[in-house]
């Protein structure tokens, strides 16, 4: 299969990006002084992540708003236009996640829908809609000091406020802007024009702002506690198992595809619950490893790595309901019992 590439791939090549295949795209991972930097940085002052791999689904017209209120499962009528809402598109037969997606309401009649890489041919069929990813890159600032840093180059982008939507003018041309991001900090993500989009990059990082890769994104997305479709949600995850209850809308009239599954879960009680895990040392959990309670298996880590920012292994996983916070447990390491204590989500707060 031939990888897509991004607007700004000459840009990352330039930099001397790592580069790295990610959900039919090829993307950096790092860059030159790597993920452990490029992570602190974010945690510390404002780093730029080119994220023109999530897709854009277009939907307008009389008919959009309730196109997506018959598909997903969040209610958009709580918010109005100019905001953003997150929300699920589910399996109708078992209630699962068939992709997580961030809705950009940007004006009455029209909706910038951003589905996870793979999932956009999915999602179009789910919802209808034009596939746009091809015609714009998106820009996420994220960090402490990523409005200021953005206000030398666009004081209205800068503006834009947490999960609000604003088409403002960036470094010279148009943009959408939407105050959300998968880091835990605070931060925008901007598309513009593909066109425009090395300028755009350009001006940030004269602006001070440092480019981070996939890498960093996802240890701080997972000290952040949020989950990566593919691994926290995905084929047989439902959003109750995986905490993510709010946002479904169980009185919305319209409905959406799932629900009946849902409602008999709720009603029977979810058999798994996504859970924190805090190890003890450097050494990091990984994917796919056991956790165990007094040595046996009950459940496996979806998501592990060390902790930049505590110095030690985290890791998320699929426990019994009845393994609460506080619980002593141990991630099997090939063969040996790494000690791990039940803790609260996030790791990291901002």
């Amino acid at each position: 299969m031939t990888l897509r590439t991004s607007p700004l791939d000459a840009a990352h090549r330039a930099l001397g990006a790592k580069m790295t295949p990610f959900g039919g795209w090829e993307m950096p991972l790092a860059y030159g002084d790597g993920t452990l930097a490029e992570h602190r940085a974010c945690r510390e002052s404002a780093v730029v992540f080119d994220v023109s791999h999530l897709g854009t689904v277009r939907v307008e017209g009389p008919d959009a708003l309730g196109a997506l209120q018959a598909a997903l499962t969040n209610d958009l009528t709580k918010i109005e236009p100019g905001r953003a809402q997150y929300t699920h598109l589910l399996d109708d037969a078992d209630g699962s996640v068939l992709d997580d997606i961030i809705v950009w309401w940007v004006a009455e009649d029209r909706f910038d829908v951003m589905p996870n890489a793979s999932n956009t041919d999915r999602v179009v069929a789910a919802i209808g809609g034009t596939d746009v990813t091809a015609e714009r890159a998106v820009i996420a600032v994220q960090g402490p000091q990523a409005r200021e840093r953005l206000a030398t180059v666009a004081p209205d982008a800068a503006a834009v406020g947490r999960f609000r939507v604003a088409e403002v003018e960036v470094a010279g041309g148009p943009a959408t802007v939407a105050g959300t991001g998968y880091t835990g900090e605070d931060g925008v993500e901007i598309a513009v024009p593909a066109d425009r989009a090395p300028l755009v990059w350009e001006a940030l990082l004269a602006a001070g702002v440092v480019p981070a890769g996939l890498g960093a994104r996802d240890t701080l997305r997972l000290e952040a506690g949020l989950p990566l479709h593919g691994q926290e949600l995905g084929p047989g995850i439902t959003p109750l198992q995986a905490g993510l209850g709010w946002v479904v809308a169980w009185a919305k009239p319209e409905g959406f595809p799932g629900r009946a599954a849902l409602e008999a879960e709720r009603a029977a009680g979810v058999r798994r619950r996504l859970r924190g895990l805090a190890t003890e040392g450097r050494r990091p959990p990984r994917t796919g490893q056991a956790v165990l309670v007094d040595g046996q298996a009950v459940g496996e880590v979806t998501s592990g790595n060390f902790s930049p920012v505590l110095g030690h292994g985290i890791a998320l996983a699929f426990l019994p309901p009845e393994v609460e916070e506080g619980t002593a447990v141990a991630v099997d390491v090939r063969g040996e019992p790494l000690p791990a204590q039940v803790v609260p989500l996030p790791f990291v707060g901002r």
